[in-house]
């Protein structure tokens, strides 16, 4: 918000990428007519209309569904592994080709920095199909089997925090096992999935192996619930989770569920303080805090509270909120007005219950969807914003005396998808590790990833695994 330096603007170029006044499902290799009413997705850091959007149908996914099952049977499953390796070769090379452009349109569409979107998530993106396609010719050493097989068509349900990093967190690890895809963008960042439907036209994937039909929940809740789909694999909130195994309990379908987060960050009173103060900063301020396993509480050990508090607040000060676009901004627009609301609601609660509400000075800009990084201190674990997703760019500082008493309080969550620690002594972040209840946990670091490390989690932050060979697996039976 404030900074000793000023920066002069360096806007990167809208002219890299052609947006399109409208875009139609694409199936069977081919842009089609959705049946139902078109929606519009908006710039959230200007609220500038940037195209209209087909809407699919139950009937649209039925049509998407029986593409890829034609694919599966006759040109995807019979293939001979190896070429199916090299068309993901493919593919992850013409992503690289075009970086720049899918960089900015995810920005303008989603509202992240663009230093996140060039340096992260289409970097992440490739990275998936390569490490993938590397696998599609060693299936059998998975471990489940001499010769494990594909389920057959996959249904795929992806969210709007990071577009094209979650497709390819699914399409690549589904197309190497040898599925076909049916996937479904979130309503409010549809474009970068469409902008992959031209990559798969351009790298001659055969029509069929991948479809994508955008819409809201019920074309959603459509993939999900057709006979046809044998594996389902869904990305977003835990309610939404929670529907979709209802809906398809008692079926034969397989199902990996990623789910919300309230991921606790451990620092220790021998951690380095600048390091880990900028972990902090990573780990719930990148992408405006829309990330399932942000940081959002901080525990920090009573000893140096005050002195990584005040640390903490001269970094964010620090941070500039403003043009996606501009290579200087570190916090973005938030998604959509009804995710702005949802945060100043929570925001709202968390003064109401007695917690001390800190946001560096500075203006917000006057069109589009912001929120200031903001601190909350003197929390309680009862406090509702250190129970629930905010999704926001609001972190929860707690404190704890002893090593019991971090993991306690961590593990006192109806979530368990990460934490972090932050401590010189490595057989003391061993110990807690072991003891915490969360997929991942990063020690002296945060919110790294990683195609070969296996992502997901505990409770109520779903079950199963994405990336490395345990993810791979998901999409893969017995023989």
């Amino acid at each position: 918000m404030t900074s000793v330096f000023e920066y002069a603007p360096a806007p990167e170029s809208r002219s890299v990428v052609d947006v399109r006044s409208s875009y139609g499902l694409f199936v069977d290799g081919e842009f089609t007519a959705g049946q139902g009413t078109p929606l519009q997705t908006v710039n959230p850091a200007t609220e500038e209309v940037l195209s209209e959007i087909a809407v699919g149908t139950d009937a649209d996914v039925d049509r998407a569904v029986r593409a890829a099952r034609r694919a599966f049977t006759r040109v995807w499953g019979p293939m001979r592994p190896a070429d199916r390796g090299k068309y993901l070769f493919r593919i992850a090379r013409l992503l690289q080709e075009r970086a720049r452009e899918f960089a900015v349109l995810e920005t303008l569409d989603n509202g992240k920095p663009i230093t996140e979107s060039r340096d992260v998530d289409v970097p992440q993106a490739a990275a998936h199909f390569f490490y993938h396609a590397g696998w599609a010719d060693k299936l059998e050493h998975v471990g489940l089997g001499a010769a494990p097989r594909p389920h057959g068509v996959a249904g795929q349900v992806i969210p709007w925090n990071f577009p094209l990093m979650m497709l390819a967190w699914k399409v690549a690890p589904a197309l190497a096992a040898g599925n076909t895809v049916v996937l479904k963008p979130a309503e409010t960042t549809p474009l970068t999935a469409l902008l992959f439907a031209e990559v798969c036209q351009q790298a001659d994937l055969p029509p069929g192996v991948v479809n994508i039909v955008t819409g809201a929940g019920d074309t959603g809740r459509a993939v999900v619930e057709h006979p046809d789909v044998d594996k389902v694999a869904f990305t977003g909130s835990t309610e939404v989770g929670k529907q979709i195994a209802r809906s398809i309990a008692g079926t034969q379908k397989a199902l990996t569920l990623e789910l919300g987060g309230k991921a606790a960050n451990i620092v220790f009173d021998d951690a380095p303080v600048d390091q880990a103060v900028e972990g902090i900063v990573r780990g719930i301020f990148f992408n405006q805090g829309h990330v399932c396993c942000a940081g959002s509480r901080l525990l920090v050990q009573e000893s140096v509270h005050d002195e990584v508090v005040a640390a903490l607040q001269r970094r964010i000060g620090t941070l500039r909120v403003g043009d996606p676009l501009d290579k200087n901004t570190d916090i973005g627009a938030i998604n959509s007005p009804e995710q702005l609301a949802r945060i100043r609601e929570l925001v709202g609660i968390g003064e109401a219950e007695g917690a001390h509400l800190w946001q560096p000075a500075g203006e917000l800009p006057e069109r589009g969807n912001w929120f200031k990084p903001t601190v909350f201190t003197d929390v309680s674990p009862a406090h509702r914003i250190a129970r629930d997703e905010v999704f926001g760019p609001v972190l929860s500082v707690l404190t704890f005396r002893t090593p019991d008493e971090a993991v306690a309080k961590a593990n006192n969550s109806l979530y368990g998808l990460s934490a972090g620690i932050w401590s010189e002594k490595g057989s003391r972040i061993l110990s807690i590790a072991n003891q915490l209840r969360a997929g991942v946990v990063w020690a002296n670091t945060f919110n790294q990833f990683d195609p070969t490390s296996p992502f997901g989690g505990y409770k109520q932050s779903g079950h199963g695994r994405e990336g490395g060979r345990i993810g791979l697996r998901a999409y893969l039976k017995e023989s």
